[in-house]
């Protein structure tokens, strides 16, 4: 949520707090720690902090206690109009369906003078039924009229076609401000929400990477690199600050795991490479030749400056700064610089995908809640090829005392997290996910990890419907099994923060010793 408030982002959807205490807790922390900032916001404002509701009063009251610490805050309620959610989702008629949406945007704006209410698979409703709808809430109190195409089903003549008719039939919508809400189910969002923009949309739900459910949902880079490169075709501008847009690409992929593909536009590993002959000697006489876009707009930067094992601090934080890390504190620093200096000795040079990765385990880490948690301070392993391989693992309590274990696995992998395993007194093997990759070439590359673990007590029902609550772990490291333990104490130390503020499942995980 910093992040996002430094890349200039103007409302921030922050969670859905009745969900559970722990969802509540997350957005009322956004809310009064990120509520208020205005550091390197082009438009002078703080952002919005929203949360959201559905057309339900105890929802709509949870998302108002929780967003109210923020100067400015927002209730964003919800509720489906098409036919076959009101038959076979909701089993109510249209008629049921404008009392409770109306009901639903008048409790909210009772408590606060800005309220979003989105008609659910507006894509597949009937519009005469949508005009009605909406007409009814905007004299209810709403503010902001979202239009979702919530299974992805329109193309972008029909999505735009859909704005601009309930702009211009819709009673009151004069009043407030219309906004898109896209999901990519046929690669479409993008292209949808720029053909609502054009209809006259002045707001676009989005997410950076484009991540979401299912298939996703709107780019935000993508939205706003579109309207930047066309400023004359697009009727409207921005406040995002684009040199911070991989930047924030690389922590919300490095915070939910989800690698961003590599021919990804904007954002991803190809997005400014050049292999064809033909476009490189093109780019070479002349960088417009083949590139709409400068790489150092969106923050990827030309690195001129060297970094190895002989560099100091001033040499860390001036290039860390020029990659978009400008607001590092002391300690942080500190920390960043003895990482960086077991990386140098790793590896010959340090690359800039290194830095964000270093930077993103230091922020990702504060992020975590997890900061007073379990901690490696040794790992030994031995191992022969087609045997099997031991772990001996040393690690802190949150207390402060060293223990130490070991045990026996298949393979390196899975005998560290068994030694893990035996250490914490788990009794259930709590993995459900792991992922390994490069953050850079070459086999001197530091390595990456992903874990996913859930607790012991919802195992057996995540194995059967790959439901209940799953915690993720990140390690980076230069051997990649030492980035294992790291990503599985990550996720536990998650797992166990969880256990303290909510009740049931994640409370199951039993540490048997008195740490």
């Amino acid at each position: 949520a910093r992040q996002l408030s430094r890349l200039g982002v103007d409302v921030c959807e922050a969670g859905f707090p009745v969900a559970s205490q722990g969802d509540f807790d997350a957005v009322a922390r956004i809310a009064k720690e990120v509520g208020p900032l205005t550091a390197g916001r082009s438009s002078g404002q703080p952002m919005v902090i929203c949360g959201l509701a559905r057309a339900v009063p105890n929802d709509i009251q949870r998302a108002y206690d929780a967003v109210k610490h923020a100067p400015r805050h927002r209730i964003h309620t919800f509720l489906a109009t098409s036919d076959i959610h009101l038959k076979y989702k909701l089993k109510i008629d249209r008629a049921e369906c404008i009392k409770r949406a109306v009901s639903a945007v008048k409790f909210a704006r009772s408590l606060c003078d800005d309220v979003e209410f989105s008609t659910e698979d507006a894509g597949r409703s009937d519009r005469s039924f949508l005009l009605e709808v909406l007409a009814a809430v905007i004299d209810a109190g709403a503010t902001t009229l979202n239009i979702p195409d919530t299974v992805g089903y329109n193309t972008p003549q029909q999505y735009g076609d859909m704005i601009r008719a309930l702009r211009t039939e819709t009673v009151g919508s004069e009043k407030v401000v219309w906004s898109t809400h896209c999901h990519n189910d046929l690669g479409l969002a993008t292209a949808n929400a720029l053909s609502g923009i054009i209809s006259g949309a002045r707001q676009v739900e989005v997410t950076i990477n484009g991540i979401g459910e299912r298939a996703g949902n709107t780019s935000l880079e993508e939205v706003v690199m579109a309207i930047r490169t066309h400023p004359t075709f697009f009727p409207v501008t921005v406040h995002i600050d684009t040199t911070q847009i991989f930047r924030t690409s690389t922590l919300v992929s490095s915070l939910t795991g989800m690698v961003v593909q590599a021919n990804k536009a904007i954002v991803g590993a190809n997005a400014f490479s050049h292999e064809s002959g033909i476009h490189q000697d093109g780019v070479l006489k002349h960088q417009e030749t083949y590139e709409i876009m400068k790489p150092e707009t969106v923050g990827v930067t030309k690195n001129s400056l060297v970094l190895g094992k002989h560099s100091g601090r001033h040499a860390l934080k001036s290039r860390l700064g020029e990659i978009g890390y400008t607001d590092i504190t002391a300690e942080q620093m500190e920390e960043l610089f003895v990482n960086f200096k077991r990386l140098a000795d790793a590896k010959k040079n340090v690359e800039d995908a290194d830095l964000h990765a270093l930077a993103n385990d230091v922020f990702g880490t504060v992020m975590s809640s997890s900061t007073n948690g379990f901690s490696l301070e040794a790992l030994h392993l031995a191992s022969v090829y087609s045997s099997t391989a031991t772990a001996t693992i040393s690690l802190k309590t949150p207390q402060g005392e060293i223990i130490q274990d070991a045990a026996i696995g298949t393979g390196p992998v899975d005998a560290i997290f068994k030694t893990l395993n035996r250490l914490l007194h788990i009794d259930t093997n709590i993995l459900v996910d792991y992922e390994v990759r490069s953050v850079t070439k070459g086999s001197d590359a530091l390595g990456e990890i992903i874990v996913r673990v859930c607790s012991p007590a919802t195992k057996a029902q995540y194995d059967a419907d790959r439901s209940g609550l799953v915690f993720q772990g990140r390690g980076t490291d230069p051997d990649i099994l030492a980035a294992s333990a790291k990503a599985y104490l990550q996720a536990v130390n998650r797992m166990v923060e969880s256990s303290k503020d909510t009740e049931g499942a994640c409370s199951a995980l039993a540490i048997k010793r008195e740490f």
